[in-house]
C-alpha cells in the first residue's frame, strides 16, 4: 500500500476517546507486532455517563476525568495533535500541525461534534441564568446548582432532532430534577415541559410504554417536533420551531436544561468516507454489521462517528470494538471470509429519579437484547447500583484496558 507521508504507523486510529482507546489496547494485546498510532488532542479523558448524576447531585465532576497520558496502552505511540483532512486515495491523514501521518489501516473514531452555535443566542449564555446543559464538563456542575436553588417556575428539557450521545440523557436530568423539586417543597410551583425535535420519548416501544407511565407520574408535559433554535437570556425566553409546520413558539424559561444539536465532526463530513446522502449523510461510511468503508476497505470506523443505525453509546461501542479488532485482524491477514458482525446492540440506562433505573438493551431491529434474568423494562434500584457504581469500574478497568 501506498505509505505517503512524513510519518507513518501501520495502524492509525483517529480519536482517544472510549472507541480509540478501546480499539487500541485490544489491537496490542492481539497483534504479535503492533504499530499503533492514536492520533487525539485532549489532555484529559472524560466518562462522560457519569453526567447525569454529576448535574443531579450525586456525584462530583471531577471523579469522571483522568488524564489522557495514562490511558494511552502501553505500546501505542499517541500523536497529540488534531486531524483535519481525511485522504483515504492516499492512505494518510493530515492535522492542524500539518503534518502527514500514513497508515496501512485506518480507524476512524474521533467521537461527536456538539453544534451550540446552532442555537442563536446561546454563545455566553451557557452556564448562567438558569441555562445549564449536562453536555460539557465545565457546565455540569451548574445543572445541580441550578436545580438545587430553583424555587419554582418553568423548567424545561429539550432534546434535539438530530443524533446524539446517549438519546436517553436528555430526559434522564428531568426525572432527577423533578424527584428534587418534590423532596425541596417546589414541585407544586413548578411546570416541567420535555421539549424535544424527535417524535417519541423513546425508540423502543417496551421502555417507551415505562417512560410514558414515569411522565405520567411525574406530571410532567411533552410537546415533541419541537426544536430549539433560539434562546433570549435576557428576558427568560426560548424559540422552538414546530418541525411539521414549522411555526415557532415562544416559552418563558425559569431553569433550561439544554441539549445540543450534534453533528460528525466538520473534517469527517466533508471527507470521501462520509455518507453523501440519506439519513445517515456525514457520519463514516461503513457496513453495519463488519464496520468496514465499502470503498476503502482499508478503513474501519466505529462509536459515535460511524454512520450506523443505532443509539450512540459507550455500550454501543462495547459490543463494536471487539468485531471492529476481529475484522481488521482478518483484513490484515486478507481473511474477510472470516469476518465476525455486530449486530446493532446497544443500552441506555434510563435513570428515572434517584434509586430508580431501567436498562433499555436492544439492537438494529430495536428488539430487545436484555443481559439480566429479570423485567429490565420494569424500573429497579439494583440498575441504578449497576450505573453509578458498576459501570463505571467496567469502564476504566475493561473497556479502556481492552478486557471488556
Amino acid at each position: 500500500m501506498n505509505t505517503a507521508g512524513t510519518q507513518y504507523h501501520r495502524i492509525v486510529i483517529v480519536g482517544g476517546g472510549t472507541a480509540g482507546i478501546s480499539v487500541a489496547a485490544r489491537l496490542l494485546k492481539t497483534l504479535k507486532q503492533p504499530d499503533v498510532a492514536i492520533i487525539e488532542p485532549s489532555s484529559d479523558h472524560y466518562y462522560q455517563p457519569l453526567w447525569t448524576l454529576v448535574g443531579g447531585g450525586v456525584f462530583k465532576k471531577e471523579i469522571t476525568r483522568r488524564s489522557e497520558h495514562k490511558l494511552i496502552p502501553r505500546g501505542a505511540t499517541w500523536i497529540q495533535d488534531s486531524v483535519v483532512e481525511l485522504c483515504p486515495a492516499e492512505n494518510c491523514v493530515r492535522t492542524s500541525e500539518g503534518k502527514t501521518i500514513g497508515y496501512d489501516y485506518l480507524v476512524v473514531a474521533p467521537g461527536i461534534q456538539i453544534d451550540w452555535g446552532k442555537i442563536k443566542g446561546l454563545d455566553g449564555s451557557l452556564g448562567t441564568g438558569g441555562l445549564c446543559t449536562n453536555y460539557t464538563y465545565d457546565v455540569v456542575g451548574y445543572t445541580w446548582e441550578s436545580i438545587k436553588h430553583f424555587t419554582g417556575g418553568d423548567a424545561i428539557f429539550t432534546q434535539p432532532s438530530t443524533p446524539i450521545k446517549c438519546a436517553g440523557a436528555p430526559q434522564k436530568i428531568m426525572y432527577l430534577a423533578d424527584d428534587h423539586f418534590r423532596k425541596a417543597g417546589v414541585r407544586d410551583k413548578t411546570r416541567i415541559r420535555f421539549m424535544s425535535g424527535v417524535g417519541t420519548i423513546f425508540s423502543v416501544k417496551a421502555y417507551a410504554d415505562t417512560l410514558n407511565q414515569v411522565i405520567a407520574r411525574k406530571g410532567i408535559e411533552t410537546a415533541f417536533h419541537h426544536e430549539l433554535i433560539e434562546v433570549r437570556p435576557a428576558s427568560h425566553e426560548a424559540v422552538f420551531k414546530h418541525l411539521d409546520t414549522q411555526e415557532e413558539e415562544i416559552v418563558h424559561y425559569d431553569l433550561m436544561h439544554i441539549t445540543p444539536p450534534m453533528s460528525a465532526p466538520d473534517f469527517v463530513k466533508r471527507s470521501p468516507l462520509a455518507n453523501a446522502d440519506g439519513p445517515l449523510k456525514g457520519w463514516v461510511n461503513v457496513d453495519k454489521y463488519t464496520l468496514q468503508n465499502p470503498d476503502y476497505p482499508n478503513v474501519f470506523s466505529l462509536g459515535d462517528v460511524a454512520g450506523l443505525p443505532t443509539s450512540k453509546t459507550g455500550a454501543a461501542i462495547r459490543k463494536q470494538v471487539p468485531v471492529l479488532v476481529h475484522n481488521l485482524v482478518r483484513a490484515m491477514a486478507h481473511e474477510e471470509s472470516r469476518f465476525d458482525r455486530y449486530d446493532g446492540y446497544t443500552s441506555c440506562p434510563l435513570v428515572t429519579g434517584y434509586g430508580k433505573l431501567v436498562l433499555a438493551e436492544f439492537d438494529y431491529d430495536l428488539k430487545c437484547k436484555e443481559t439480566f434474568p429479570v423485567d429490565q423494562t420494569k424500573e429497579r434500584f439494583s440498575m441504578y447500583l449497576l450505573k453509578a457504581y458498576g459501570l463505571p469500574v467496567l469502564y476504566w478497568q475493561g473497556m479502556m484496558k481492552g478486557r471488556a
